[in-house]
């Protein structure tokens, strides 16, 4: 069964790091996102966060995750697809 997470990558970055993401961090935020993140799901990313943080656990997510979605309800992007899996 296929389930719906949702990850906010400034919480990711902040457990880690305190205030900032840092690339030096960066296998630490992977990890963390794919346990999360489980296998086969429909994963949004959300939160504030760095182009090249979400870039790369898109890129880790890849062959990971059904179904890759974007949410910012600040900017008024909700659920924008980013990749797609799902033979339904």
């Amino acid at each position: 069964m296929q389930n719906k997470i949702e990850i906010d990558l400034s919480n990711i970055f902040k457990t880690i790091s305190c205030t900032n993401a840092k690339l030096s961090d960066l296998d630490q935020y992977i990890d963390m996102v794919l346990e999360q993140a489980g296998e086969g799901n429909e994963i949004t990313l959300t939160g504030a966060a760095p182009i090249w943080l979400y870039l790369k656990i898109a890129h880790a997510l890849h062959g990971k995750a059904k179904r890759l979605l974007y949410s910012a309800p600040g900017q008024g992007i909700s659920d924008f697809e980013v990749f797609n899996h799902d033979p339904n």
